[in-house]
């Protein structure tokens, strides 16, 4: 039985990857152009270089799609999924706010509400899966630093 239902377990990844890449690319579109307006904007002493956005946010992507695939493999659709697919929605709408419309205040509140569901999601996943749990633990600690940063931003701008 439990060999039967390892290609459906693997199966499953390719989905979660690919629902993140979707919302990288959306993120990504949404920051074409924004290179120069980020490095126009006031921005704090501890802003990161431009260049370490891209990396980091590649690792941990990755680790969200395990996170989300863990969770899956463990039990299946589960509320706790659910919560996951919206702060995936919440992380692809940040991106627009920020840089596509530059609405700094706005997307703060975006991001605590994101920021919300990505510990709501931890706690969930922790049930199922610590790994998975664990895994989004880096994307927590980055999007409370995007936050600070956001904040920041949005107050010298």
């Amino acid at each position: 039985m439990v060999i039967a239902q390892q290609p459906k377990r693997w199966a499953g990844l390719p989905v979660f990857a690919v629902a993140l890449v979707l919302v990288a690319v959306v993120g990504s579109l949404s920051a074409v152009n924004a290179g120069g307006e980020y490095l126009a904007l006031e921005r704090p002493p501890w802003a990161p270089p431009q260049w370490l956005f891209g990396p980091a946010w590649t690792v941990l992507y990755i680790m969200i799609a395990i996170s989300g695939w863990l969770a899956w493999s463990a039990r299946g659709w589960t509320p706790a999924l659910g919560v996951y697919a919206v702060q995936l929605v919440l992380n692809a709408a940040w991106t627009p706010l920020f840089f596509g419309a530059g609405r700094y205040g706005l997307a703060f509140a975006e991001i605590v509400v994101l920021w919300v569901a990505i510990a709501a999601t931890i706690v969930l996943f922790r049930r199922i899966s610590r790994v998975a749990a664990w895994l989004l633990v880096p994307y927590l600690l980055w999007v409370t630093y995007a936050a600070s940063l956001n904040f920041a931003i949005w107050r010298l701008n």
